[in-house]
Order: structure tokens, then C-alpha cells, then sequence
């Protein structure tokens, strides 16, 4: 887990990153738990496949207030109040590609919401792990 131990270290800059860190999600969570972060997980292969299911899944993971209104201007609201008693906020995003394939614009939205949070000055770090294939995203880098 070198690159993502490098990122609750803060030896690696907050970030949106491309990740391919085969272990399971609940070793994952355990380590970032573990770091004293929080930690979100998106399932966008059974879960997240569509602009709708992947907004419901962050408010979820995320433990948004009732008031989220599963939207983006909504998400980039409630992003900037996660991380309350914690050292930073973690979200592992499986099977990303099924977004970016099937709606290529909600994924670019949803990218920029993300990663205005992570430039925030404001709040705890926050990284986004986008784990698996899928097309060129340009600007994300590989983690590991």
C-alpha cells in the first residue's frame, strides 16, 4: 500500500489519483482508519454506474446530512463539511470507468467537484482513489 500510505503520511500531496492497489476494501478502510482518516467507498460497478447512483453513493459513504439534494452543486457543498474529528478524508472509487464510459460529462463534472474540494483551503485533506482501468483521464496521475 506504498502510495497510499504515502498520501495519509502527507508525504504525497492530496489529490485525485489513479490507483491500482489490489487489496480489499475492507483492509483498505482499516488502513486508513487506522491513520486516524476517514474513509468513503464508491462502488461504481454495482453501485455508481450512473450520474443519479453515483451522487446517492457519496452522500451515503460520505454520511451526508438529509438535506443533500443528490446534485453536483449539493455534493460540492456537503464535501467541504466532511472530515469533523479526523486527520483527513480518504474515497476509494471502484469501477470509475463505468461512469466515465457511460456518461462522460457527469464524470467530468464529478471530477471537478472532487477535486475542488481537494485544492480547498479550507478542512481537513481529501483524496480520491480512482482504483482499476479505464480511459485516459487527463491531469490524474498514478499513485503507485
Amino acid at each position: 500500500m506504498s502510495g497510499l500510505a504515502a498520501v495519509l503520511a502527507g508525504r504525497e500531496a492530496p489529490g485525485i489519483h489513479l490507483w491500482a492497489g489490489a487489496f480489499d476494501v475492507a483492509d483498505v478502510r482499516h488502513t486508513v482508519e487506522h491513520a486516524g482518516w476517514g474513509f468513503g467507498y464508491v462502488d461504481g460497478w454495482t453501485r455508481a454506474d450512473s450520474k443519479a447512483a453515483f451522487l446517492a453513493e457519496v452522500g451515503r459513504t460520505l454520511d451526508f446530512p438529509d438535506w443533500y439534494g443528490q446534485n453536483f452543486d449539493a455534493l460540492a457543498d456537503c464535501l467541504h463539511d466532511v472530515g469533523a474529528g479526523v486527520d483527513g478524508v480518504l474515497l476509494l472509487w471502484d469501477g470509475w470507468a463505468t461512469l466515465a464510459r457511460a456518461d462522460e460529462k457527469a464524470f467530468n463534472v464529478a471530477l471537478s467537484v472532487l477535486g475542488s474540494r481537494v485544492h480547498a483551503d479550507r478542512g481537513v485533506p481529501f483524496s480520491v482513489l480512482l482504483r482499476g482501468e479505464g480511459p485516459v483521464v487527463p491531469g490524474i496521475i498514478r499513485l503507485d
